[in-house]
């Protein structure tokens, strides 16, 4: 550029020098000459401004995004494990494409985690993982253009993806949204995940039939237009995983998991797991902490008294490893939807707790037991979802006026 510039000069200086040892009449031909050179200078300037940037690569951290849920960089790639966790930020520029990442699960048929991309409040991308790596170009266009960009994963823990990167043009720029007023916490099981609520009674479980922004969680956090982050994982409990056996499942236990990233078997990166990565609680300080956890519990205790007497035990230590966790936070309990047979047990958990721990800040909530539609396993249709969804809101705002 800068030897383009001095011929110019040069060529400039020349037509003036040759305007001064001329006669008159080269006077007008000489100055054309010296003005047109000018006019090529500025015209060499106005490309070189001009000139596009090289694409971008950029890194999802919480610097240009907000992250929801349980999310950790990890070698510059954001990975998140439990349901709707993910990220969503603003967006300016021409393109914007999504690389996403699997782990060692992702291409495996039914282990592969299913996920959604938003432009705008709008869904332009739903399916489950068939590649390790996949690209999604959610903004292509000649023109800069401004829109919010959300990535969520719709199934649960067992499974792990990341954002690897955004592939953008170079002028593009990412900030994050806005944080809510209002952050919730839900610990829960399957019903908090959405198992099965795409899919109809009589079918095989998938991840492709799950999806979490149907439960009702999800859809509490939406009705109270609060932040959330879910910490769920299906066939979890207090003291058991379900079991139909009358043994206990020990390997599903929610308490054993709530201070991790997830709960997911499959590697990330070669090294990486979920279930041993640690979980930073000073990332998300929740209002709320909202806890179902009983019905698989359920399947192992059946009314027998020494069972339920366990139960709330074991309850009553989670409690206190959460309010260790969330010193600040309201926590609700609740259960109902699939089965009753243990609410008693929890209403007397959150009894003994304040007796122990003179803490009031702990809340039983009765959920309202499904009706006779069902989907998937007998889980709850979305309808059933949106009625509970209704109660926990409606409960929260009480708490929070």
């Amino acid at each position: 550029m800068k030897k383009k510039l001095l011929m110019l000069f040069c060529a400039a200086a020349m037509a003036f020098s040759m305007t001064a040892c001329g006669s008159d009449s080269s006077d007008s031909a000489s100055s054309s000459s010296a003005s047109e050179s000018v006019e090529s200078i500025e015209s060499v300037e106005s490309v070189e401004s001009t000139e596009k940037k090289e694409d971008q690569q950029l890194v999802v951290t919480s610097e240009n995004a907000k992250l929801i849920g349980r999310t950790k960089v990890i070698d510059d790639i954001l990975w998140f494990a439990y349901s709707g966790s993910g990220a969503e930020f603003n967006f300016k520029g021409k393109k914007c494409e999504i690389v996403l990442r699997g782990d060692s699960y992702a291409s495996k048929k039914n282990d592969s985690p299913r996920y959604a991309i938003y432009v705008d409040g709008q869904i332009v991308e739903k399916k489950t993982m068939d590649a390790a790596i996949e690209k999604v170009m959610v903004v292509d266009s000649e023109n800069v253009e401004e829109h919010v960009i959300k990535v969520l994963k719709l199934s649960e823990a067992a499974t792990t993806m990341s954002i690897m990167l955004i592939n953008c043009d170079g002028e593009a720029v990412l900030s994050p949204t806005e944080e809510k007023q209002l952050k919730i916490e839900f610990v829960g099981d399957s019903i908090t995940c959405g198992y099965g609520v795409d899919g109809k009674f009589g079918e095989t479980f998938s991840y492709s039939n799950e999806d979490c922004t149907k439960a009702y969680a999800y859809k509490t956090a939406q009705k109270l237009d609060a932040d959330y982050s879910l910490v769920a994982a299906s066939g979890h409990g207090i003291i058991t995983g379900y079991s139909n056996d009358g043994n206990k499942v020990l390997t599903q236990l929610m308490p054993t998991y709530y201070d991790k990233l997830g709960n997911g078997d499959g590697a990330f990166l070669v090294k990486h797991n979920s279930k041993t990565e640690e979980w930073d609680f000073s990332k998300y300080v929740p209002d709320v902490v909202v806890i179902n956890l009983g019905t698989n519990d359920a399947s192992y205790t059946k009314g027998d008294a020494e069972k339920i007497e366990d139960y709330t035990v074991h309850y009553v230590e989670f409690l206190k490893l959460v309010r260790e966790k969330n010193p600040d936070a309201k926590i609700v309990c609740v259960l109902g939807v699939m089965g009753q047979d243990l609410c008693p047990a929890v209403e007397d958990t959150v009894n003994r707790y304040k007796t122990e721990t003179g803490d009031n800040e702990v809340y039983y909530l009765k959920l309202d037991q499904q009706g006779s539609e069902v989907v998937v396993d007998w889980h709850p249709t979305e309808a059933s979802h949106e009625h509970a969804a209704d109660q926990v809101s409606e409960f929260i705002k009480t708490l929070i006026k």
